[in-house]
């Protein structure tokens, strides 16, 4: 297959996740050479298809899949080291070796019990609008050992450290100390059972630690293709999405500088994912959120419960006005718009285009989460279209009203759309533009 002339992209998510990046990301592998984790850890879920078989993944790219691409876990991921080597695991009991095609940055650094230890704890606490909404894999702590950088644990350490054992040992007292404080529990934390892990990842990790960073710019040298692709979604951004509800990383392609280490000049597609409605899973505003039947609706049609924590999420009509907040914040040249059919066979379908607060309408999301909670949405119908759009392959063949509602769309984001979901499977999905040179291969489906 040709590559694209544009070499590097990115995909990444436009909502507050699972907007159907790993349907995007596994349909444009194809085309790149190497794929790239730059952010998040466990927290994130993708779930891929091949023919009848299904593939969980929490932190391997998706480019395992695929054996002739390489993939990278950047220094901005933070690994738990027995998810990773379960994943591995799995995925070699049905024949798929991940090997050397995999490489962990010597700079990321590793989830440990005491991370997802204080996670539970610290959201079991919590009272009522206080929880975050956490997926309890210790995502925030670690990344807060980072940068507290004392009790900080890099696969680094795993070779270079000779006194690991002595320091972890002395980590794990320091936070039994604080948990109990804390929570008056440290959850059976065990200092040796800690070490095991180290252990275990040192043995079983140990030959797939470099570099990384050094690798993808040796690699785009030799003009290799790099697909980066994102975890989470740019709502949750620590910086810029609806905070205090939010992960702890950088969330889109302004988060590859530091989480993969490679400048955003030398990526030149930038694809958003989102999806024809907006959903979100746990605690956090949620201005266009439908409560009632029509939620319920849309989350049967879409099947809209967490790959990762199972959770039912959340559903509403599109928003538009924090889509093109994310779509102006990352510079997305290309919108990939899923699960257009799932709004199939509703009589009109709803657009938020703005947010009504204090009798003021506002185009673009303010900072304060009781602003949030406070807004109401301004609703723009439009008219809806028939159940089934799985059989169409091409935007033209698509009824009238659902070509409508996308170019609507496409002028309140102010980004073209150039992927459009209508299936699960990998080629249920109409392409426009410049990505009319990806082909889909219909034996893959993705959840």
């Amino acid at each position: 297959m040709t590559k694209p002339t544009r070499k590097n992209a990115c995909v990444f998510g436009l909502g507050w996740g699972d907007e159907g990046k790993g349907k995007v990301v596994d349909l444009l592998c194809p085309t790149f050479d190497i794929v790239v984790r730059f952010n998040g850890g466990a927290n994130a879920g993708h779930t891929v298809w091949v023919g009848d078989e299904k593939f969980a993944l929490h932190l391997l790219p998706i480019g395992v899949l695929h054996e002739t691409i390489t993939s990278v876990i950047g220094p901005g991921v933070v690994v738990d080291p027995v998810q990773l080597i379960s994943e591995i695991d799995g995925l070699a009991a049905r024949g798929i070796a991940v090997g050397s095609r995999l490489k962990i940055s010597d700079r990321a650094h590793l989830v440990l019990p005491y991370h997802k230890l204080e996670d539970q704890l610290g959201e079991k606490s919590a009272a009522g609008d206080k929880k975050i909404g956490t997926t309890a894999r210790g995502i925030g702590p670690c990344y807060a050992d980072k940068m507290k950088r004392s009790t900080a644990v890099r696969f680094a350490d795993l070779i270079h450290d000779d006194d690991l054992e002595s320091r972890v040992r002395s980590i794990v007292a320091d936070r039994q100390t604080m948990l109990r404080a804390l929570f008056d529990d440290d959850g059976g934390l065990d200092a040796d059972a800690v070490i095991a892990d180290v252990m275990m990842a040192k043995t079983r990790l140990g030959g797939n630690i470099c570099d990384t960073t050094t690798f993808l710019h040796d690699s785009m040298d030799d003009q290799k293709t790099v697909l980066f692709e994102g975890a989470n979604g740019t709502l949750l951004d620590v910086d810029h999405g609806t905070y205090p509800f939010v992960t702890s990383s950088s969330t889109g392609p302004h988060g590859i500088g530091n989480g993969a280490g490679v400048p955003a000049a030398r990526v030149s597609t930038v694809v958003g994912t989102m999806k024809a409605y907006a959903t979100r899973v746990g605690s956090g505003p949620f201005v266009s959120e439908l409560t009632g039947d029509m939620g319920d609706k849309i989350r049967q049609q879409g099947n809209e419960f967490g790959t990762t924590t199972g959770r039912p999420r959340r559903c509403g009509w599109f928003d538009a006005v924090s889509g093109r907040h994310a779509v102006r914040l990352t510079g997305t040249t290309d919108i990939a718009l899923m699960h257009l059919d799932t709004l199939g066979g509703f009589d009109q379908v709803g657009i938020c285009v703005a947010y009504r607060l204090d009798g003021k309408d506002l185009a673009s999301p303010p900072a304060h989460a009781s602003q949030l909670e406070a807004a109401e949405p301004v609703i723009e119908f439009m008219p809806g279209w028939p159940s089934d759009l799985r059989s169409i392959r091409s935007f033209e063949d698509l009824p009238q009203a659902a070509r409508g509602y996308v170019e609507r769309l496409e002028v309140l984001l102010g980004a073209g759309v150039s992927i459009i979901g209508v299936g699960p499977e990998r080629s249920q999905v109409l392409l426009r533009g410049d990505l009319r040179d990806i082909t889909p291969s219909p034996e893959t489906t993705i959840a």
